[in-house]
């Protein structure tokens, strides 16, 4: 189950300037309301004749929580937007690739609650809020295995015991078969590589990962060459040229989605 944050966690993952709110909210109800209010119960009016002389230092909590805020606001942004390839990802240690696909979401509208516990490998690392729906993201950064069928299973699992309403699998590299066969018909996203290159690139300010991103498919995916020109005629990605192995055509050359098999798009040769 997802680690529940402390208080201060929540509140550095609100935005900067709702803390300042907060602050100022905090600082004139305890310095000029809380006064007016009349205490029968001794205790109570202790309390109430101590707190205006303490609004300073409530409020401040709010406002260190702000600096904090606006702080990781900054470095994630820079971390996106700095992103050039699938390398300058993979390269990522595991916390910034949290970081670069929060912003990422966060950037498509989303409202982001980061666990800001854990570690590279294990339980759900975001849970993306809209439109009342509460989908479950986990992040792999692995550089040279496969994420199995097990990850996308213990989520699926997650996600029934939290009545999250989807899930998604984040990597930099690849699925394995049963992994994406096991995701189908389920309310769950995988997304690799190649289409983490697309998401980024679509929310980045100025566009650089789009660039490379044809080269990118070419060295990780598949070394065949990539249609540049010509995208596929069903999600508009990326073509790669595949060699049919069964069927009359076994041997001859066409055009797939490098989004295969989740996209079947193809173009003859």
């Amino acid at each position: 189950m997802p680690r529940r944050n402390s208080f201060l966690d929540d509140l550095m993952t609100l935005p900067w300037w709702f803390n300042l709110i907060l602050a100022a909210i905090v600082y004139f109800g305890l310095k000029y309301y809380v006064p007016t209010i009349e205490f029968k119960n001794p205790v109570f009016k202790g309390i109430g004749t101590a707190l205006p002389n303490q609004a300073g230092i409530f409020a401040s909590i709010f406002v260190f929580t702000a600096g904090i805020s606006a702080f990781h606001s900054w470095r994630k942004g820079e971390l996106l937007d700095r992103q050039t390839s699938v390398k300058s990802i993979k390269d990522l240690p595991w916390k910034n690739f949290e970081y670069l696909i929060s912003e990422a979401y966060r950037r498509q509208g989303y409202t982001v609650q980061e666990n800001f516990g854990g570690g590279a490998d294990g339980g759900v690392d975001l849970v993306l809020s809209k439109d009342r729906n509460r989908t479950l993201v986990q992040c792999k950064n692995w550089k040279t295995s496969k994420v199995g069928v097990t990850t996308v299973r213990e989520l699926f699992g997650v996600m029934a015991a939290e009545g999250a309403s989807g899930g998604i699998v984040v990597c930099s590299g690849h699925f394995t078969n049963d992994a994406i066969e096991f995701a189908k018909g389920k309310p769950i996203t995988l997304v690799d590589g190649a289409a983490l290159s697309r998401l980024i690139g679509n929310v980045q300010k100025s566009p650089k990962i789009q660039s490379s991103l044809i080269r990118d498919i070419q060295n990780t995916e598949t070394l065949q060459p990539v249609v540049k020109d010509t995208a596929c005629p069903v999600c508009q990605s990326p073509m790669v040229l595949r060699t049919a192995k069964r069927g009359k055509n076994a041997g001859s050359s066409f055009w797939g989605c490098s989004k295969y098999p989740q996209c079947r798009g193809t173009r003859p040769a």
